[in-house]
């Protein structure tokens, strides 16, 4: 992992650094070649899907918050 770059050793992402060995393990135009691409793809829209489904969490739980709002109640003397 560490190849030197202006005195600082640069950091890769796990995931990253696994499809960029797969990459160097396999030639261009090979059938891996293609289901890794895919499964990049695959990744990514996973993430998406976990990102979409917390927005949407914490876009439910703020409509709900909103809703919660003091009644003025009159009192009888």
């Amino acid at each position: 992992m560490g190849k030197k770059h202006n005195d600082e050793e640069m950091a890769i992402c796990p995931v990253g650094r696994f499809f960029m060995d797969l990459e160097n393990a396999s030639a261009r135009r090979s059938k891996f070649f293609e289901h890794l691409d895919r499964s990049r793809v695959e990744f990514l829209k996973a993430i998406r899907s976990i990102l979409d489904e917390s927005i949407e969490t914490l876009e439910k739980r703020e409509r709900s918050g909103r809703q919660k709002k003091a009644a003025k109640i009159e009192v009888e003397e």
